[in-house]
């Protein structure tokens, strides 16, 4: 058993040597926070991917027909169509809450003086719902605009603003492309930006589908959107809907149906990934840590060495020496770990209350860690000083100069 006066003779050691105590557990403070810090940077960062990735549809199905390196051996035939939105939206029925295809035009419109290409996306009232769109001002078209091809129109809200200085002042306005006037009924913006990743641009312009069709070269849906209810239901919906889209066309088109789903797993194994990294170099600079505290012992049971001869001659046995020492290294490394915890625990929560919008979660299992390590440490690179504490000889202890 680790006797009270061995504590308290290894207490006493470290209070009269605070500068050294204090250096010496410097490295357990920096390796004990990195081990908080990287735990905390790799679950927020998890956490901040998967929710843009959830944000843009974790239960989102998108498809395009797929360009092979041979263009001569396409036929226009293969290109996705509006008709192939609608056998998609009639085979899942109630498993999809939003079947929309994307009719992709361009036009020029004049902007600061200076005419420019604009994308024009044609598309039906479930774009919004399976591209998670959100409405700066205004409202979408509805079912019955789309039936009678009203000329209305959306901007996204950095077009709205360089045409009519904000979002809410564009509405009623009118823009002129295709020749023709469209009175813009609203600006959106995505849920979660893809800049400029997705068919969506910075300064893109949404209308019904049922006009641009009218305008487009050629009739073609790319992508086409699939949003399904349940979770569980995203994988045999994607088997379904290859099966749908392959059984329409030719033998040779090649299309591509995926899902988030992919995406999402990917982005847990790069998340775990880093975060092994990242604790394997905390893991070095712990022992680095440790290797220090033990070097640092080392030379103090040398210096002490007259010490450490003087209380075997007054009763002291190898075993209260051998605590001793060895609780002056826990000592150190656990009082620095613990510093280093509370740093580390305090950098998030400083950040929290500078930085809104992100999720910055506290990992109680790497505070926990962190506590076993801090001691581990201390025990294991502290037992050789503590070893040659306790097998010196008292007589030639005593008489080391």
């Amino acid at each position: 058993m680790i006797s009270v006066e061995s504590l308290r003779f290894a207490l006493a050691a470290l209070l009269a040597h605070k500068l050294r105590a204090g250096l010496t557990a410097l490295g357990m403070v920096i390796g004990n926070a990195s081990v908080i810090l990287v735990a905390t940077v790799a679950l927020a960062g998890r956490a901040f991917v998967l929710r843009l990735i959830e944000g843009v549809g974790s239960n989102l199905i998108y498809a395009y027909h797929e360009a092979g390196a041979n263009l001569a051996g396409e036929h226009q035939s293969d290109y996705l169509t509006l008709d192939d939105v609608e056998a998609v939206r009639r085979a899942l029925g109630d498993r999809a809450s939003g079947v929309a295809g994307v009719v992709k035009t361009f036009d020029r419109l004049t902007l600061d003086g200076q005419e420019r290409e604009v994308a024009i996306l044609g598309s039906d009232a479930d774009y919004r719902v399976v591209r998670n769109l959100t409405l700066a001002a205004g409202r979408f078209f509805d079912s019955e605009e789309l039936a009678s091809r009203q000329k209305v129109c959306l901007l996204t809200a950095e077009l709205a603003r360089r045409l009519f200085g904000s979002a809410q002042n564009s509405l009623g306005g009118v823009i002129r492309v295709y020749g023709l006037h469209f009175t813009v009924i609203g600006a959106f913006r995505e849920g979660i930006p893809t800049f400029g990743q997705s068919e969506v641009s910075e300064e893109s312009i949404l209308m019904p589908v049922t006009v641009v069709r009218y305008f487009a070269p050629v009739l073609r849906v790319d992508p086409l959107y699939v949003a399904v209810r349940a979770g569980a239901d995203v994988e045999p919906a994607t088997r379904q809907v290859r099966q749908i889209l392959e059984s329409r066309h030719r033998a040779g088109a090649v299309y591509t149906v995926s899902n988030l789903g992919t995406l999402l797993g990917a982005a847990r194994r790069i998340s775990l990934a880093l975060t092994a990294v990242l604790l394997l170099v905390s893991a070095i600079a712990l022992t680095i840590s440790g290797i220090f505290i033990m070097n640092i012992m080392l030379v103090t049971v040398t210096e002490r060495t007259r010490e450490i001869g003087l209380r075997m001659a007054l009763g002291a046995t190898r075993r209260q020496v051998l605590y001793q020492f060895l609780l002056e290294a826990a000592s150190i490394s656990f009082l620095g770990g613990w510093a280093g915890i509370a740093l580390g625990v305090a950098v998030p929560l400083a950040a929290r209350r500078l930085v809104s919008g992100i999720e910055i979660p506290i990992s109680l299992a790497s505070i926990a860690a962190a506590v076993v390590i801090s001691f581990s440490v201390g025990v294991v690179f502290g037992l050789l000083p503590a070893s040659r504490a306790a097998r010196l000889n008292p007589t030639e202890a005593l008489r080391y100069e």
